[in-house]
C-alpha cells in the first residue's frame, strides 16, 4: 500500500506539472501580420529597481529569446546570458533579483532556426556609446534639480506659436557664439553669452527674439555621426534613426556615460521653459537609418516596414524603407514614444518627418494620446513623401487630408514656393523675383490654407482646393533646414541681386510669414542674413557651411530687429492671428490691386485694439501706389522698419509703398 500511495502521489505530481507545462504558451505559427498578438501594456523593454531587473520583449514570431547583459557599452563578452520565457500576447520575459544598475544589455532573437544580430531592443530609454547596447540606470538619477517643477510656459491658444527651427550645432558651434559648450545641449542653459560686438546669443538671444518654441532638428540616437571621434566634428541633421527614444550622445559632454545625455537633454529643456520657450521635437519614424539591420529587423522581421506588391522594400522615404504605421504594434510603438518624450523629457510638440507617409488613424490617435498630456501640444509635419507609399492616398496623412487631422498641422508649401519659387529648381524665382501670377498662391498661406471665398483655387501653385479646417493647422514659412535657405535663393534666383536687395526681399518675405493666419516658422540663422554658401542640401556639409557666424548679428542688425519687432507685433495683436476659420474669412478681406507684384489685405478683428490693420506686401522694384480705405493711418511697418508705437502717418484713400517691402497701417 505504501508503494501504491507513492506511486498514485507521483503520477498527480506528473499530471500537475503536465497541466502546469501546458498552460505555458507555445509559439504560434502565424499567417500573416495581421494576426501577430498586440501587446496591451506598455511596450518598456528593461525596468530597472535595486531588487531586480525585469526584461521584457515582444517577439511574437521567434523560436527563442536571450538577454546578453555586459560590464560595458561595448565590446567585451557577456558576463551573463539568460533565456527569456515566452509569455502571453508574444511577449518574451526574464527577471534577474540583484542589482544590474551600470550594466549594459543587448537582446538577441532566434527566428525561423537562425539568431539575428544583438539589438538593444526596439524601446530603448538609455544606450552605451553609439547606441549599440541598452543601458541599465535609474531613470530618476537623471532629473536634474526642480526638474519635477519644471512646466512648459502657457500659451493663451495654440494660434500664438511663433516656430524657431534650429540644429544644434549651427547654432552655438561657431566661437563667435560666445558659448562654452558648443554644439551641446547645454549651449541652451547657458546665461549672459554675448557676441565679440556683445549682442547676446544663445537662449538670451532666443528669448529676445520672442520665439515662443524652438523646433530642435532630431535629437534622438541617430546613427551617421560616430560617438567615438566627436573631435572629427562630423556632421548630420539626423534623419537617420537609430535610437528613437533616448538622445543622441553627440550633443552630450559625455556619450560614454548613460546618464549625461538624458540628464544634459532634461536640462536644456527646463533651461528653455524657464526662459519662455517651448520645446518642439523633430521624429522621423517614417524610415530607419538601415533595413536588415535595424533594431526592428532584429526583433520582429518584416512587421515594421511595408513591402511592394513583388517582396521588395517599400521606399516613399527615398531612404530605403517605410515603415508600416497602419499595423497595431508599430502605431502603439508611435505613440507611446510621443507620451515617453512628454512624461519623461517634458516636450511640448513634435514635427513629424515625411508625414504623409504615415496613416491618418495613427496621426489622430498620437494627437488623442498628446493633449490628454498637454492640451497646447504643438504638432505639425511634411504632409507629403518622397514617392507614393504603399497605402491608399486617402487613408494617409497628406497635405490634401489635413482637414482630417484633429489639430495637427502641414506645412504650405503653396506659399513657401509662390514667394521663393519652385522647389524643384533653385535658379527659378517667383514674387521675390518680381514674377507675376504668384500672388493667389501666397494668398492662400495669408488664410491659412482655409476656405476663404476671395482665394481664387485654380491660380494656386499646388493645390486647386483648401485643405485647412483652421488656420492653426497650416505652418506658413519661406524657408527650412531643407534645400537652400533664403538668403542662398535670393541670390541664386534673382539675377544680378545687390546686398541691399537681398535685405528688402528677406524682409518682405518674413512679414508674409509673420502676418500669415497660419503658425509662422522661421529658420535659425534667418535673422541674421544666413547664408550656406549656396549649398543646396547640406546635410551633412561641414560647419562651415552650416554654422551661424554671430558676427552677422552686429552687421545685420537691423534685419535682427525687423523680425524681433515684427514677431511682438504678432504677439500683440490677435488680428494677425485668429486662430478661427470663421473669424479669418469675416475679418480678413483682400483689397484689389492694379499693379502686379503688389498684394494688399485688411485685418478687422473686434478683439483687437486696432480695429483695422492694412497690410501691403510690393516686390515690384518701383514703388507700388495702392488704394486703401479712407482715413489716417498709423504708420507701424515701412521700407524695412518695424514700430508698434509708429513711424508717422499715411492718409488713404491713396498712398504709396517704397519698392520691395511691406507696409502695415492702423486706422486711427
Amino acid at each position: 500500500m505504501k508503494y501504491e500511495t507513492m506511486i498514485r502521489k507521483l503520477i498527480m505530481i506528473g499530471m500537475a506539472m503536465g497541466v502546469m507545462m501546458s498552460c505555458k504558451p507555445e509559439k504560434v505559427q502565424y499567417a500573416s501580420f495581421d494576426e501577430y498578438p498586440v501587446r496591451t501594456d506598455d511596450l518598456v523593454e528593461m525596468s530597472y529597481s535595486p531588487a531586480e531587473t525585469v526584461f521584457t520583449l515582444w517577439a511574437p514570431n521567434a523560436d527563442e529569446v536571450r538577454v546578453l547583459i555586459y560590464e560595458e557599452g561595448e565590446g567585451g563578452h557577456p558576463m551573463e546570458t539568460l533565456t527569456l520565457d515566452l509569455g502571453e500576447q508574444g511577449t518574451w520575459k526574464a527577471v534577474v533579483k540583484k542589482d544590474l544598475k551600470g550594466r549594459f544589455y543587448a537582446f538577441n532573437v532566434k527566428n525561423n532556426g537562425l539568431w539575428l544580430g544583438d539589438t538593444p531592443g526596439i524601446n530603448a530609454h538609455a544606450v552605451g556609446v553609439n547606441g549599440q547596447r541598452g543601458a541599465i540606470i535609474d531613470m530618476n538619477e537623471t532629473n536634474p534639480e526642480g526638474w519635477s517643477a519644471d512646466k512648459a510656459p502657457a500659451l493663451k491658444s495654440i494660434d500664438e506659436a511663433v516656430i524657431y527651427e534650429m540644429h544644434h550645432r549651427d547654432f552655438s558651434v561657431h566661437p563667435s557664439s560666445g558659448i562654452e559648450h558648443r554644439g551641446k545641449y547645454l549651449a541652451l542653459t547657458e546665461q549672459g553669452t554675448r557676441s565679440p560686438e556683445g549682442l547676446p546669443t544663445g537662449i538670451d538671444h532666443l528669448k529676445e527674439l520672442g520665439v515662443t518654441h524652438v523646433h530642435l532638428l532630431p535629437s534622438y540616437d541617430y546613427a551617421s555621426v560616430d560617438e567615438h571621434s566627436l573631435e572629427a566634428g562630423k556632421y548630420n541633421w539626423g534623419y537617420d534613426p537609430l535610437n528613437y527614444n533616448v538622445p543622441d550622445g553627440s550633443y552630450s559632454t559625455d556619450p560614454y556615460t548613460p546618464e549625461v545625455r538624458i540628464r544634459e537633454f532634461k536640462q536644456m529643456v527646463q533651461a528653455l521653459h524657464q526662459a519662455g520657450i517651448r520645446v518642439v521635437l523633430d521624429v522621423v519614424f517614417n524610415h530607419t537609418f538601415n533595413t536588415e539591420d535595424s533594431n526592428f529587423e532584429h526583433t520582429v522581421p518584416g512587421y515594421f516596414y511595408r513591402k511592394t506588391e513583388d517582396g521588395q522594400w517599400a521606399n516613399a522615404s527615398g531612404c530605403g524603407n517605410e515603415t508600416a504605421s497602419d499595423r497595431p504594434m508599430m502605431r502603439k510603438y508611435m505613440v507611446e514614444s510621443v507620451r515617453y518624450w512628454m512624461r519623461e523629457y517634458h516636450l511640448d510638440g513634435f514635427r513629424f518627418d515625411l508625414m504623409g507617409i504615415h496613416d491618418i488613424e495613427t496621426m489622430n490617435a498620437i494627437r488623442e494620446a498628446a493633449v490628454q498630456i498637454d492640451p497646447q501640444v504643438l504638432i505639425y509635419g511634411e504632409g507629403w513623401a518622397a514617392s507614393s507609399p504603399q497605402l491608399p492616398e486617402d487613408q494617409l496623412a497628406m497635405k490634401a487630408n489635413v482637414a482630417q487631422l484633429s489639430g495637427i498641422a502641414a506645412f504650405s508649401d503653396e506659399m513657401r514656393d509662390g514667394l521663393r519659387g519652385p522647389w524643384n529648381d533653385d535658379a527659378l524665382g517667383a514674387f521675390l523675383a518680381g514674377k507675376a501670377g504668384n500672388e493667389e498662391s501666397i494668398k492662400f498661406g495669408l488664410v491659412g490654407a482655409i476656405e476663404h471665398p476671395a482665394i481664387d483655387y485654380t491660380k494656386v501653385n499646388y493645390s486647386q482646393k483648401p485643405w485647412a479646417a483652421q488656420p492653426t493647422q497650416m505652418i506658413s514659412y519661406v524657408s527650412c533646414h531643407d534645400d537652400m535657405c533664403l538668403v542662398d535663393r535670393l541670390k541664386a534666383s534673382v539675377e544680378g541681386i545687390r546686398p541691399d536687395e537681398i535685405t528688402r526681399l528677406d524682409k518682405l518675405a518674413q512679414t508674409a510669414v509673420l502676418t500669415s493666419q497660419g503658425i509662422p516658422f522661421i529658420f535659425a540663422g534667418e535673422e541674421v542674413m544666413r547664408d550656406k554658401q549656396g549649398v543646396h542640401n547640406s546635410f551633412e556639409s561641414p560647419d562651415e557651411i552650416n554654422v551661424i557666424d554671430w558676427h552677422r548679428l552686429a552687421t545685420h542688425y537691423d534685419v535682427y530687429t525687423y523680425y524681433k519687432n515684427l514677431i511682438a507685433l504678432r504677439r500683440h495683436h490677435v488680428a494677425f492671428h485668429m486662430g478661427d476659420a470663421e473669424r479669418v474669412r469675416s475679418g480678413l478681406s483682400f483689397l484689389p490691386v492694379e499693379q502686379e507684384n503688389v498684394i494688399v489685405y485688411r485685418l478687422q478683428d473686434s478683439r483687437d485694439e486696432w480695429k483695422d490693420i492694412v497690410v501691403v506686401l510690393n516686390a515690384r522694384k518701383d514703388y507700388a501706389k495702392v488704394e486703401v480705405p479712407a482715413g489716417r493711418y498709423l504708420v507701424v511697418c515701412r521700407d524695412g522698419v518695424v514700430s508698434e508705437q509708429g513711424l508717422g502717418y499715411a492718409y488713404g484713400p491713396v498712398t504709396m509703398v517704397p519698392p520691395q517691402s511691406a507696409m502695415i497701417l492702423v486706422m486711427q
